[in-house]
């Protein structure tokens, strides 16, 4: 009898025990789940908008190498108009710019990926783009240009006179929007390149009749004294002005809030302007200097030491 209270009682202790230790490991889960959801709420909170960029001391900002807006120099370092301009921008925001070259017509899944910041490389305003991007303040204008060899440029009065050749552009970039939209050239056989000199390039070796580019790269690349100096902006054909601006993630509102007081503060003490001026787009300024949005043809090629870096780039 004694042997079967004892075993009675031998059976209740451990199924009290196997219970405790099983609300114990229910609780141990449930109080790492509730650490662990505090602690990435705090981590989500803080990794949001401006407090993510802030948090890391640096913005990653998404370029393309195009001239004058980021190119290398003979040193191998990062420069041009977006260049410096980006630098004056974050000193004021207190940051540090990391430039990453990407591909262009991946630009918005970076940016949404988050292994950019902001995309800050001549980056044009579209209804579409709004979609998917949330701008700053415009801060400089352009268009469009189509740019063919100097001997041909009789042969084209008119995106008509176009119907059929091979023409080049950057993908994602808004000169394939004006190819794809237009009755003539959407027909054309159309060659995608990585980056906008990729397309000048095109050109140049005759593997591309024509391609459209910036204005502001197109009159860098073909000043006189360049290798593409055999190359001509089509001053016939006219596109719509467009205008510049930096684009960031939709919900980032603080962070543009802040790029937007910075551009503010770089164009009110003259900083902007004198980067534009180095790079002869001061007639291009949307803020910060005298500016006509009809004249976007006064702008002209950057400064002697552009020219240079084109002719190497042809060569590399």
């Amino acid at each position: 009898m004694k042997k079967k209270i004892l075993a009675i009682f031998a059976s209740a202790a451990m199924c009290l025990g196997l219970c405790g230790c099983g609300n114990t490991a229910t609780s141990s889960a449930t109080s790492s789940t509730a650490d662990t959801t505090s602690t990435s709420g705090s981590t989500s909170s803080d990794n949001t908008d401006w407090n993510y960029i802030k948090n890391k001391g640096e913005m990653i900002i998404g370029i393309t190498y195009n001239m004058p807006m980021n190119y290398q120099d003979d040193n191998g370092e990062t420069t041009g108009f977006e260049t410096e301009f980006t630098k004056a921008v974050c000193e004021k925001l207190g940051v540090t710019p990391k430039f990453q070259v990407i591909e262009w017509s991946k630009k918005e899944m970076e940016l949404k990926a988050k292994t950019i910041d902001v995309i800050w490389n001549g980056l044009t305003v579209t209804e579409e783009r709004k979609e998917n991007i949330l701008f700053s303040t415009s801060y400089l204008k352009n268009k469009q240009v189509t740019v063919v060899k100097a001997e041909n440029a009789d042969k084209y009065p008119d995106t008509a006179s176009m119907a059929n050749i091979s023409i080049a552009f950057e993908s994602g970039s808004a000169g394939e929007d004006i190819i794809k939209n237009d009755t003539a050239l959407k027909n054309c056989k159309q060659i995608n390149c990585e980056a906008q000199k990729d397309a000048m390039l095109e050109v140049k070796s005759g593997t591309a009749d024509a391609c459209i580019v910036d204005y502001t790269l197109a009159k860098a690349f073909t000043k006189e004294g360049t290798d593409y100096s055999d190359l001509k902006v089509l001053e016939n054909i006219q596109n719509t002005d467009e205008e510049y601006a930096i684009g960031a993630r939709l919900e980032d509102k603080e962070t543009i809030s802040k790029i937007n007081a910075a551009i503010d503060e770089v164009a009110k003490d003259g900083t902007l302007k004198a980067i534009a001026e180095k790079y002869d787009l001061a007639d291009a300024l949307l803020v910060g200097g005298e500016s006509t949005t009809s004249d976007v043809s006064a702008v002209s090629a950057a400064e002697s030491e552009v020219s240079a870096v084109s002719s190497e780039s042809t060569a590399a």
